[in-house]
């Protein structure tokens, strides 16, 4: 499997500009991609965050595995991470958020009206890799679109500040990633997902990965996709030539390629059915297994 990184040089401002913001605020939300909950954490963002509350924030979870999803709630609460499942787009989020916020914070707003200081918004940094969602989540919890989406990585390119009502101020970020992902299965995992630019890494590898799991857990939805027979889908037929098969099927002869990224949207839009592509069980005492 072929190493995939990307950290260009804004995303290192990014991280700076994170650092020196951090003491403003009085919690940090962390968006983690609900399909690579584990994988979208960015670890350079937990050391910047130091002893600051966070709260862990799900997004995409309608096109993640509920099971799973399920698996990875029940991980962060008996390991003491506030976390939070959301559908961006739900009428209730920004009120869900806000409640969150202020029991993690109770004792911290307890203690300023104790001391009779005004009552003012909570300040929250938002932070999240790239195409988690983020600015979906601050559009719905502004109730207006004030940040640019798109379905593609680095569309947000700056920091601003949002009020969500008069309890919830956020600080936007740009998505950003680290110098070095833990292995190269992290890496891949990210492409697939969507936060890595399409340009920087071979399709083929990460469709290859992709077929890898939709075999062993959706091998249904993949015969149904693209119109595999049994033997087609059988256990002695490897994955680059299944690939190839696929790549038939679609009418594009031997553009693999051009099949490789048909299949990787396939699977980002949810059309190859729910995914989440690691579950607790996958980690160990240094982090993910390869």
């Amino acid at each position: 499997m072929a190493t995939i990184q990307w950290f260009p040089g804004h995303m290192a401002k990014a991280l700076r500009q994170i650092r020196e913001q951090m003491p403003l605020v009085d919690i940090l939300f962390e968006l983690v991609d609900a399909r690579v909950p584990y994988s979208s954490q960015n670890p350079e963002v937990a050391l910047a965050a130091g002893d600051k509350p966070k709260l862990l924030i799900m997004t995409k979870t309608d096109l993640a595995d509920r099971q799973r999803l399920n698996e990875w709630l029940t991980y962060y609460k008996n390991h003491g991470q506030p976390v939070l499942a959301l559908d961006s787009r739900q009428n209730n989020v920004a009120k869900v958020v806000t409640a969150k916020s202020k029991e993690i914070l109770r004792d911290k707003l307890a203690d300023e009206q104790a001391k009779g200081m005004k009552k003012r918004p909570i300040r929250a940094m938002c932070v999240g890799v790239p195409n988690v969602g983020k600015s979906t989540l601050l559009n719905h919890l502004v109730k207006k679109n004030v940040a640019a989406t798109g379905n593609r990585p680095g569309v947000t390119t700056g920091q601003q500040w949002l009020r969500s009502s008069a309890e919830l101020e956020l600080l936007d970020t740009p998505g950003v990633l680290w110098h070095k992902f833990a292995t190269p299965k992290q890496g891949t995992m990210l492409a697939l997902s969507g936060a890595i630019k399409d340009s920087l890494y071979a399709k083929d590898d990460v469709a290859l990965f992709a077929l890898d799991y939709l075999r062993q857990y959706q091998p249904e939805k993949l015969k149904e996709r693209y119109h595999l027979t049994d033997e087609e889908l059988s256990e002695d037929i490897a994955n680059p030539e299944l690939l190839l098969t696929i790549t038939a099927k679609m009418g594009f002869r031997d553009d693999y390629d051009r099949a490789s990224e048909r299949l990787i949207f396939d699977l980002r839009k949810g059309k190859l059915g729910p995914i989440t592509l690691e579950v607790p069980a996958d980690l160990n005492e240094d982090g993910l297994n390869e």
